[in-house]
């Protein structure tokens, strides 16, 4: 069923408002859970740590997925290439066009062994090499996230994991969508398990009969996925905290209404918590972009997510200025920020929390979605004030390398015996100096 003849309901607030300063306090937002969140995933945390698959499997069925055999976890190779073989071609050429410039991109950002020799004469550098193994979650619950997939795995592969193991729900056949099957074999997953949810976390931390644990936990997901991988942090590292999806548009006089609606749609009809806002300091653009996306509403398919989160996920008000959009904007630390006003670079400069800008009318977040090349994998809730959005070089461990010869442990040992006398530590100085005789 459509909207037509319905206004969705949508909060709009003016800087003229008597709410106007407690609306803007409320989008300073940090990422931290309910209670009820974290009361269940550390239930579901300590079961799966007890009970291995046989939690993972109860779990399964019981948030409405297949029954499965321990032995179906994993995705064997027949259906893989089951799914592959049933690809068009149209869908084979967009899968490879976007691997490819998620690829390339990817590739810039791998950082590089390197050693100098520091003041002393004593080389010191860092080398870079990849995770031995890893773990990805890529969600299915709505949508098959095909692009998820690329844009996750793919830079496992440039970052040269050996072992990329991903997890992701299947459907009630018991089968992943065939296109996201095919996307993970093609950015190079070596495990795929048909688990999801808080349980496939706890699995990847932990391990269970058949899920061997990983050093890295990466990937987007609901609450309680998010919630899991704050709680497993120390056990495993993460990357980051990147939950439902969120935009923010800044825009004056000279932006597109239809265009600004349009992207605010596309990111609320993934549903659930998705968040959408927008921020002008021009009534008639307000006005404009409201009727639009009522208008644009009804053509749309995913009618049940767009009226959930337009109900009340959604925020379009009116600044005094496009000052106040920047402040209000680096409060709110959107995942996805579209910057279309007449000079975006300036405002861009502003910035300091957003997951990834789109600058210019012309540059939609369905672009870096799925093609343009940086991961869309990105900081959501106001996790943007902490953490920055997936890059290659989170695959890869960092080492300090240290190497010393008489020379300049001579130059360096009255420095270092200094130092370890200023803290009490005459063992380490020692540790330096009868080196020395």
């Amino acid at each position: 069923m459509g909207l037509k003849g319905k206004a969705i309901p949508m909060n709009v607030v003016r800087h003229s408002d008597l709410n106007f300063p407690d609306t803007i306090a409320a989008l300073n937002r940090f990422a931290e859970p309910s209670p009820n969140v974290r009361q269940t995933v550390a239930e579901i945390i300590t079961n799966v740590r007890s009970n291995g698959d046989t939690a993972l499997i109860d779990y399964t069925f019981k948030f409405g997925g297949p029954s499965l055999e321990p032995a179906q976890l994993l995705v064997n190779p027949s259906e893989t290439m089951a799914a592959v073989a049933s690809l068009t071609d149209e869908t084979r050429a967009t899968l490879a066009a976007c691997h490819a410039n998620v690829t390339a991109f990817a590739s810039y950002g791998l950082r590089q062994n390197w050693s100098i020799l520091n003041a002393q004469g004593v080389r010191v550098g860092e080398n870079f090499d990849p995770f031995r193994r890893v773990g990805i979650y890529v969600p299915g619950g709505t949508a098959p996230l095909v692009s998820t997939a690329i844009m996750t795995v793919t830079l496992a592969t440039v970052a040269g994991v050996s072992e990329i193991v991903v997890t992701t729900p299947a459907g009630s056949d018991g089968k992943i969508n065939s296109a996201l099957l095919s996307a993970l074999q093609l950015a190079g997953a070596t495990e795929v398990y048909k688990v999801g949810g808080a349980q496939a976390i706890a699995a990847l931390a932990f391990g269970t009969e058949t899920i061997r644990p990983v050093a890295k936990i990466f990937g987007p997901g609901n609450q309680y996925v998010i919630e899991a991988k704050r709680q497993v942090f120390g056990k495993v590292s993460i990357d980051q905290l990147p939950g439902p999806s969120e935009i923010l548009i800044i825009a004056d006089e000279t932006a597109n209404p239809a265009w600004v609606a349009a992207d605010l749609l596309a990111q609320a009809e993934h549903g659930h918590d998705s968040v959408i806002g927008f921020l002008t300091d021009s009534e008639k653009l307000l006005s404009a972009v409201r009727a639009e996306i009522d208008t644009q509403s009804q053509t749309l398919t995913r009618q049940t997510f767009l009226k959930e989160v337009t109900g009340r996920n959604a925020f379009l008000i009116l600044v005094e200025d496009l000052d106040q959009a920047v402040q209000i904007a680096n409060n709110f630390s959107p995942e996805h920020l579209t910057i279309a006003t007449r000079d975006p670079a300036q405002i861009a400069g502003d910035i300091r929390t957003a997951g990834a800008i789109f600058l210019g009318s012309w540059s939609p977040v369905a672009g870096g979605d799925f093609l343009a090349g940086p991961s869309h994998t990105l900081p959501t809730g106001g996790a943007g004030k902490s953490f920055s959005g997936l890059t290659v070089d989170q695959f890869q461990r960092r080492t300090s390398i240290l190497e010393f010869d008489e020379k300049s442990l001579r130059e360096s040992a009255p420095i270092i015996a200094a130092a370890a006398t200023l803290e009490g530590l005459d063992a380490h100085a020692r540790s330096a100096t009868i080196r020395l005789g």
